[in-house]
């Protein structure tokens, strides 16, 4: 029977603030990822290693067990299901928040209280859809898959929903934050039969991220 335990992670600032929690596990992962070309990294543990996947992609490998237990971003288990998935930790790391972005001379208040339908441009078209409907307001989704900041300024779009963490990029292309509509932090969620068959390894790494985060 396969004891090795497989962590699913995308590059970037999850696997970067990821590393530390890994640490506090006594596991260290054994090649740096922007200089190795391989998707699949060993660790200083022989039973654990780590796949490196597209973040939009880890619930999908938690879930049909392509990996055992992964770390997401809550905005990617919101918009993409994390249904089928335990969430036993929120491990407080790659904060950011979920927002609603305009041009600075655009009067948001006024549009949404006059009840006329705006356009929202974004990647997040759920939670957007979420948002706006909670708050009774109509709007016509866009589907972007990037530079979310063009939108406004092209006409293309009257606001902007995004994950902001310093707001500089709507600085530099004079945008305001008209709307907080919820904190992102990522999350560990793992694979239901593999929590049965791999028990032991499994709770251990939960306990120690779990330590480390408190």
């Amino acid at each position: 029977m396969n004891r090795t335990v497989t962590l699913a992670l995308s590059k970037g600032r999850i696997f970067d603030e990821t590393l530390p929690l890994l640490r506090a596990a006594g596991i260290e992962v054994t090649e740096d990822p922007d200089k190795s070309r391989k998707l699949i990294l060993a660790t200083s543990r022989p039973e654990v290693r780590v796949v490196l996947v597209r973040a939009t992609d880890v619930p999908t490998y938690v879930e049909h067990g392509g990996a055992d237990l992964g770390v997401v971003g809550l905005d990617t288990l919101l918009e993409h299901g994390g249904a089928g998935l335990y969430q036993p930790l929120d491990l407080k790391i790659a904060r950011c928040r979920m927002s609603v972005a305009v041009r600075a001379d655009f009067d948001y208040q006024a549009a949404v209280k006059q009840g006329s339908r705006i356009r929202v441009a974004s990647k997040y078209t759920q939670i957007a859809r979420q948002h706006f409907a909670d708050k009774g307001v109509h709007v016509d989704l866009i589907k972007l898959y990037g530079s979310m900041e063009l939108a406004p300024l092209t006409g293309l779009a009257d606001a902007i929903v995004d994950l902001v963490s310093t707001g500089s990029t709507l600085k530099a292309n004079h945008l305001v934050e008209v709307e907080r509509i919820m904190d992102i932090s990522s999350r560990l969620v793992v694979n239901q039969a593999a929590l049965k068959l791999k028990r032991e390894p499994i709770r251990h790494l939960i306990d120690a991220f779990a330590g480390a985060v408190a």
